[in-house]
């Protein structure tokens, strides 16, 4: 079985900063929810907030837009930006696991054939975090409290980001990836 992670690594970018600004090109009035969002980030930088709270704030535009319907054209525009290396090599037990939420990354997980998919949970009508973000040590927590992953079972993981340290330790192999450049990780 082989781990992803979802942004940087196996999709072009970041989805969530992509789905948001595909969402303002298509919704300008969503900018008005830029001084929300802007407080999420005074309140993040100075520390009064963590961030899953800090996503809060940025998700706080979701009321105004219909979040299936922009999900969908987001995807009908921005699939070819996963990667061709993973959609060679996927397969049909692999787990993508992401910070980015659910609720946009399950419609291009089930178009590509990937049916295990470990996310933020989001409620794409208020934009309020049903869970923890799903980041860092978070991602192993959600990861282990899986019954249907047998960590025994965890051969690779691959992602774009050290700070998927606690994660890749628990693999046989690790793999950073660099746009389509992929290295081994050795942890140290």
């Amino acid at each position: 079985m082989n781990i992803y992670d979802f942004d940087g690594t196996i999709y072009d970018g970041d989805s969530t900063v992509d789905f948001y600004l595909f969402s303002l090109s298509k919704k300008p009035n969503i900018l008005r929810y830029v001084f929300q969002q802007v407080k999420g980030i005074v309140l993040y930088s100075t520390h009064r907030i963590d961030k899953t709270r800090l996503k809060e704030y940025f998700f706080c535009f979701l009321p105004a837009i219909d979040v299936e319907k922009m999900v969908g054209q987001f995807w009908k525009k921005k699939k070819t930006r996963i990667r061709q290396w993973y959609m060679n090599q996927r397969n049909s037990d692999d787990i993508i696991i992401s910070a980015s939420p659910e609720f946009l990354l399950k419609p291009i997980c089930d178009e590509i054939g990937v049916s295990h998919l470990i996310a933020s949970e989001v409620d794409p009508d208020t934009g309020r975090f049903l869970s923890e973000n799903c980041y860092g040590k978070n991602k192993v927590e959600r990861l282990l409290s899986d019954r249907d992953v047998s960590i025994e079972s965890f051969d690779r993981f691959y992602t774009d980001s050290k700070s998927d340290r606690p994660l890749a330790l628990l693999a046989k192999e690790a793999y950073l990836v660099q746009r389509n450049s992929i290295s081994r990780w050795t942890i140290e």
